[in-house]
């Protein structure tokens, strides 16, 4: 790990060889972490990157109404953020983006049961 840079004014700066995110980037990525501040949907998402549920699974789990899942549900897939496949009457959702999969899973690392921050893992 790079130790951080000193800049003119004193602030700390972390050297990067990624180029900046453009306007559009910025703008997709606020509205991703938009999508995914809501409570009842962060979980949805943290329930379908870990396997795929039908509707009334997914209500039962999170604690709302079919109504309540399929609408968050309908957001989530308009975004591309979960996927369905239908086997006979029913529809199965899941998240099968590994970068949102590592988004959430990574956060969930940083926030402890308590919901305050975790503590890091000791370097090795």
């Amino acid at each position: 790990m790079t130790s951080p840079e000193v800049s003119p004014a004193g602030s700390r700066a972390h050297s990067c060889s990624a180029p900046e995110p453009t306007s559009v980037q910025l703008s997709a990525a606020a509205a991703t972490f938009a999508l995914l501040s809501n409570g009842p949907r962060l979980h949805l998402v943290w329930l379908l990157a870990h396997g795929s549920h039908d509707v009334g699974t997914l209500a039962g789990r999170v604690g709302v109404s079919i109504a309540t899942v399929s609408q968050h549900l309908g957001k989530l897939r308009l975004a591309g953020v979960v996927s369905a496949r239908r086997e006979g009457r029913q529809h199965f959702y899941t998240v099968d983006d590994p970068h949102v999969v590592a988004l959430v899973d990574q956060i969930f690392e940083h926030i402890a049961p308590d919901g305050g921050l975790a503590p890091d893992p000791p370097l090795s």
